[in-house]
């Protein structure tokens, strides 16, 4: 029991590192490589990598001036898809109709973050393409959560869905 709890979220992980890994762990080649490559594209493109390191120097201005924000775009789908699927996949598909609702508000939240960081301040600081995104993952998840609590439970008193 402890060691199926234990892979249970061993996937998840290894998804959180690099895009892909928690579908190797899954058994699940061709997707992985897939989402590696698609991962290292994006990374590569954009200049990501470098716009992490600069972010995290706190010299926001110069990440925003490497940034390539037509390839960024692309990562935050890419990202949540593969943290979901991997998931998913471990959990053999167990999770609810609806598991999928947070990881894709997610998508949204930190896309539009992405979209308004080189605009928007909070308290007076730009966090830039890198720290607002994150941090607009707390909303995602919030009113993901709360989205996906509503449909389940409207689902399950149309008798569409049981625990």
């Amino acid at each position: 029991m402890v060691k199926r709890q234990r892979k249970k979220y061993e996937a998840l992980l290894w998804s959180i590192a690099l895009p892909g890994f928690g579908q190797f762990i899954n058994k699940k080649h061709f997707k992985g490589f897939i989402l590696m490559v698609a991962e290292v594209l994006i990374n590569v493109m954009s200049n990501f990598n470098l716009a992490i390191m600069l972010s995290f120097n706190w010299r926001i201005q110069e990440t925003i001036e490497i940034i390539d924000f037509q390839w960024l775009m692309f990562y935050p789908c890419l990202y949540m898809y593969g943290l979901w699927d991997a998931y998913r996949d471990e959990n053999r598909g167990n999770l609810g109709p609806y598991s999928y609702v947070p990881l894709a508000c997610c998508a949204y939240t930190v896309t539009v973050g992405l979209m308004y960081s080189t605009t928007f301040e909070i308290f007076g600081i730009l966090f830039g393409p890198v720290f607002l995104p994150i941090l607009s993952l707390i909303p995602g998840l919030i009113v993901g959560n709360l989205i996906r609590v509503f449909l389940t439970k409207r689902a399950e008193e149309k008798g569409l869905v049981t625990e």
